[in-house]
């Protein structure tokens, strides 16, 4: 046994230990369509045709951000097809959504399925059966034994769009071995920032694979879709005062409606958007907003936003860009609790001026250029909050400079995805 080889070992017996819990956990993300025994690497379904690449995203916002990097690699390598896999069932359902929205000729080449489970066995049945050519893993998603299956095959591996929180530092320092273990076995690291880079290197990355790239959030797919199908949503809303909360999370609701609350007094006519970031709250959010008191309208339920409705229930998946650009003022969630937020480039994407509140630090590389720009504004509290959103809507053309800041700021930090490619071109076939 080789001093390398003990961490994972180790680790692995632990995952074993842990088992039922895991299987517990990942029981309901699941999808109807697919087999949850994909989840121990077997019935994989049909695969896409050989040879394959394969891109490992962890969910939802890691699919919206990886779309021209899927895109990149389909125009670039057209002889080849591309596997994705995700982790969780919004993953997977986002996944869909964005195969569905490709050519047919592309749709024949790109397919999806869930990572099996950090297991010895699993992970090397799963590499076994897809026999890619490159793996490609998005932001932080760092599994030892997978990563050591792919080594054990052949496969050279990259981490692109490399990320690592202070947070997610912290606790992959307290497994300095096992980390330093995996990374040992990367082909090449794209880092978003020099930040990112340094606490890669610092786990036991080697410098000498380690490139900064920057981000790829910035490069946005095409918005013209959502910004046309938003613009009717809000013809037929009218010209009243509209926010959007996207992406929220648990115990955020609350604050968010004592937000709305405090702006219906200066702007009676407000509508807040709110969009759930995961849809198994979809409805106990609708009971807080009805036990609260609220006129609500369900999208799922295509009820339409009257004159009286107070909130709307953004309850549906894939539709979050479309119900960004409906608003005049978009609210990023996950980041009024302690959570690290949410990508706060896809509001600004459309040209909204966008809020947040402080916990940010999950996107602190794409939000410091916003906030620079004036186009991010963080708040701290409820009244602070709506405080933010009344002067918006006093004050369209602050908006609208802010909401042009953002996209502009985006088109001048481009340049990742062409960097990504050409590092990837050196491990990948011709």
């Amino acid at each position: 046994m080789t001093t390398l080889a003990w961490p994972r070992l180790a680790y692995s017996a632990a995952l074993y230990a842990l088992s039922p819990l895991i299987f517990w956990r990942v029981w309901r993300e699941q999808v109807h369509t697919y087999s949850r025994l994909q989840r121990l690497g077997l019935r994989l379904q049909p695969l896409p045709p050989a040879p394959r690449i394969w891109l490992h995203c962890a969910s939802v916002g890691e699919v919206r951000a990886a779309r021209p990097l899927i895109e990149g690699l389909l125009a670039r390598y057209p002889s080849h097809s591309l596997l994705l896999t995700t982790m969780t069932a919004t993953g997977a359902e986002q996944s869909q959504a964005l195969i569905s929205e490709q050519p047919p000729a592309d749709q024949a080449r790109l397919a999806h399925r869930f990572l099996p489970l950090d297991f010895p066995g699993a992970t090397k049945r799963f590499v076994r059966s897809v026999q890619p050519e490159l793996a490609i893993l998005f932001e932080t998603e760092l599994w030892p034994n997978l990563i050591h299956a792919c080594r054990q095959q052949g496969t050279p591996i990259a981490v692109v769009n490399g990320r690592l929180s202070p947070r997610a530092f912290t606790r992959y320092r307290r497994l300095r071995p096992l980390m330093a273990c995996t990374l040992a076995e990367i082909s090449w690291l794209a880092a978003k920032s020099p930040a990112d880079a340094e606490r890669f290197n610092a786990l036991g990355c080697s410098t000498d694979i380690t490139r900064i790239v920057g981000s790829l959030k910035f490069e946005m797919a095409s918005q013209d879709k959502s910004r046309e199908e938003g613009k009717h949503l809000l013809q037929d809303w009218g010209e009243r005062p509209v926010w959007v909360a996207g992406s929220t999370r648990e115990g955020e609701e609350v604050l968010l409606l004592k937000a709305h609350r405090q702006l219906l007094k200066s702007h009676p006519d407000a509508l807040l958007v709110l969009v759930p970031r995961h849809p198994q709250r979809f409805d106990d959010v609708a009971k807080l907003c009805q036990t609260e008191g609220w006129t609500l309208s369900r999208r799922s339920q295509q009820q339409p936003a009257t004159k009286q409705t107070q909130v709307y229930l953004g309850d549906t998946l894939g539709e979050l860009a479309t119900l960004y650009a409906a608003g005049r003022v978009a609210f990023v969630g996950g980041s009024l609790v302690p959570l690290g937020g949410h990508n706060v480039l896809e509001p600004a994407a459309l040209g909204r001026p966008v809020l947040s509140g402080p916990s940010i630090e999950n996107f602190a590389d794409v939000a410091e250029p916003l906030q620079s720009a004036g186009a991010l504004t963080l708040v701290d509290s409820p009244d602070a909050l709506a405080e933010a959103l009344a002067d918006y809507f006093a004050n369209p053309e602050r908006a609208q400079e802010a909401g042009l800041a953002g996209w502009e700021t985006i088109r001048a930090h481009r340049g990742a995805l062409s960097c990504t490619l050409d590092g990837l071109e050196k491990l990948s076939p011709h």
